[in-house]
């Protein structure tokens, strides 16, 4: 079996480009950080770095062993995590995997109620945009969104829980001509300069393309983001439009408003999925009752 703290020091090794950059970050002696190395080479049977200079290269199975690593470090580090949380008598713990705007506007609520019901619970929330592939753990409560006409999602062994339907507004700034509009058609927005906060193409961007094509058109992007905060940012700075849930609205900056969008509307539906989990039945039981109602009572404030 392969000595973990091995490839702590092999990772260190690449991402500071020397055997000495990696020593000082690691507090080790050069020649334990080489000797380390030397077992790790025999271990693997792998070449991992070769001669360059003065300096050394890793070699592309160094490179791919390190970063298939990732993982197992991963899960190292968040079992250690929990025999901390053990020997502190944490013992229990609950885990979502979420979208950005859901995480901000929502998880505080939950994490209050949480921390209400079981004071000594973990409580670990991944962003579904940063680890698409899932987080650190396979997650209690799974919070996804789909259009509102399209078939309901299904995840196999999960129940599904529908939170809310909501609308999704434009956002442009309040000098915008459009502004003057109570409700704003979407083929207006054709000729429009676009900026979008879901580039990687997840839920929420291809019901805001789907909607275009319905109107007729195709986005004029003029920036593509993977960040709603930074779309709000280009939007205020008069670079463009864009199209953001009503969970994203909070905290708009002054010179930006909103509109309704119509012909066609666009909306979309949160759903929470959850495990039968008996040791953690109580905690995910309040969790949804609280995301209920932090759903239900979601309305925008600037």
């Amino acid at each position: 079996m392969l000595d973990l703290h091995r490839l702590v020091i092999l990772r260190a090794v690449i991402a500071a480009g020397s055997v000495h950059g990696a020593a000082s970050s690691l507090h080790l002696a050069p020649a334990t950080v080489s000797q380390h190395l030397r077992v790790l080479a025999r271990e693997t049977g792998l070449v991992l770095f070769e001669k360059n200079g003065r300096g050394i290269d890793a070699t592309p199975a160094a490179l791919h062993l390190a970063e298939e690593s990732s993982h197992a470090l991963a899960d190292m580090e968040r079992l250690e995590r929990t025999v901390m949380d053990l020997r502190q008598g944490r013992a229990e713990r609950i885990t979502f995997a979420c979208f950005a705007s859901v995480a901000q506007a929502w998880m505080p609520h939950v994490v209050t109620v949480l921390r209400s019901v079981a004071p000594g619970a973990v409580v670990e929330i991944s962003i579904t945009e940063l680890h698409p592939a899932g987080g650190r753990r396979q997650a209690d409560i799974d919070i996804r969104n789909e259009a509102l006409d399209a078939d309901p999602l299904h995840l196999h062994g999960h129940h599904r829980h529908v939170l809310t339907d909501e609308e999704l507004w434009l956002v442009l700034p309040a000098e915008h001509p459009l502004a003057a509009h109570d409700v704003v058609d979407m083929l207006e927005l054709r000729d429009q300069p676009w900026i979008d906060h879901d580039i990687n193409d997840g839920p929420t961007g291809r019901i805001i393309a789907r909607a275009c094509l319905t109107a007729g058109f195709t986005p004029r992007y003029v920036a593509r983001l993977d960040d709603h905060h930074a779309a709000v940012s280009l939007a205020a700075a008069g670079l463009g439009i864009t199209v953001l849930p009503l969970i994203a609205l909070t905290g708009l900056p002054d010179n930006l408003t909103i509109r309704p969008l119509a012909n066609p509307s666009v909306g979309r539906r949160i759903v929470a999925f959850t495990k039968s989990h008996p040791d953690r039945a109580r905690l995910i039981h309040a969790a949804l009752t609280a995301l209920r109602d932090v759903a239900g009572t979601s309305r925008w404030q600037r």
